[in-house]
């Protein structure tokens, strides 16, 4: 193709910005030359995100909807209504061929344009219980793309690919052994090892239950890599001088190598966290986050935990349940591996360059024709 234009519009949490950042990569490997430009919301994780990958990314003045603090919501028609004119000048000026939509609330007013525009647009829904936003937008998309079974009862069938989510690259090749990858975070590799992490922007029932199980856990014979997220980093940092058998950061850059350590991982249950734990074959405790839209955090879950690939704790008992099953189940390396093994059969591989197929597919019919 000799001037391929696609848009990629999303991004609020790891979750949505890390898939689109691999499917742009397969845009790329296979037109080098392709100009690929990200839509995102100011002040989100995208702004930063997107530009570490080598992307270009502007900024829409939206936000989501907001179930702490009502009163908030009440601009937010007038910031749907700017985010539609700036979409427009952008669409003008860039004119894409394609528009993906990877999920989150900026994600909205692009792809709706593009569908008002006439212009080829899909979405990616990486969830096992639809979005309200992508419901909308899939009985007009071009194609949607679903990470599991099942999922006509949310959009058109004939519209419908089952493609599983995109996933970081290094993700599916985790060549390090377990004993380097432990030594590599300055822990013991003849000790059972968790890893405790609640999403990009970290989860406070998680890390509550967490620092109070430190010491239940070193008394287990287990150690802990803890990924907190930024606003509790402090705390456990404080919690954990002196522990020899604790490993605590912010954020962990270093995911595979993690993946890779960890004989147990206890986590929420994003999209993106499940797809990764099942390519990296892991067990899993999840605790899904109670306010995710439509409680697909859950139903996320739940689809492991009747293969047994998983268990599930939920966030109101996590204080008084969940260092415990994870001992429990850390302690039991027979079951870690059955999990392991059911997790990893779970896992549909070669998911952003199957939506690059057919995104690019649908680009190139007309100058087939």
């Amino acid at each position: 193709m000799s001037n391929c234009r696609i848009i990629l519009a999303g991004g609020g949490t790891g979750g949505h910005i890390f898939p689109a950042i691999s499917v742009a990569d397969a845009i790329r490997n296979r037109i080098p030359h392709a100009q690929i430009l990200f839509l995102g919301a100011k002040g989100r994780m995208e702004m930063e995100k997107v530009p570490e990958a080598g992307y270009a990314i502007e900024g829409l003045d939206i936000a989501g909807w907001d179930r702490k603090a009502l009163w908030r919501n009440l601009l937010l028609p007038l910031r749907l209504l700017r985010s539609f004119w700036k979409v427009r000048l952008i669409f003008r000026r860039f004119r894409p061929q394609a528009v993906i939509g990877v999920g989150g609330y900026s994600s909205f007013p692009v792809v709706r344009y593009a569908q008002w525009a006439g212009i080829p647009n899909f979405i990616h829904e990486s969830n096992a219980h639809a979005g309200k936003s992508n419901i909308l937008l899939g009985r007009r998309a071009t194609m949607v793309f679903v990470a599991v079974k099942g999922m006509e009862r949310f959009f058109p069938a004939e519209k419908i690919q089952l493609t599983g989510n995109p996933i970081r690259s290094a993700i599916l090749d985790i060549s390090q052994n377990r004993e380097d990858a432990i030594r590599y975070f300055g822990l013991n590799p003849s000790r059972r090892t968790l890893l405790s992490m609640g999403g990009s922007l970290g989860a406070r029932s998680i890390n509550e239950a967490m620092g109070s199980g430190l010491n239940d856990i070193r008394d287990a014979g287990l150690q802990l890599i803890w990924q907190t997220g930024r606003s509790y980093a402090a705390t456990a940092e404080e919690r954990c001088r002196g522990r020899h058998e604790v490993w605590t950061s912010s954020f962990i850059r270093e995911m595979p190598i993690a993946y890779a350590a960890a004989d147990l991982i206890v986590s929420r249950s994003g999209a993106m966290s499940v797809s990764e734990i099942t390519a990296a074959g892991k067990p899993a405790i999840f605790v899904p986050y109670p306010l995710a839209a439509e409680d697909h955090q859950t139903a996320n879950a739940q689809r492991l935990v009747e293969q047994r690939a998983a268990c599930l704790v939920t966030d109101a008992a996590a204080a008084e349940q969940l260092v415990q099953t994870a001992i429990r189940v850390a302690s039991d390396a027979a079951t870690c591996t059955r999990m392991g093994a059911a997790a990893r059969q779970l896992f549909v591989p070669d998911a952003a360059d199957a939506i690059a197929s057919h995104v690019l597919e649908v680009i190139e019919k007309p100058i087939l024709r």
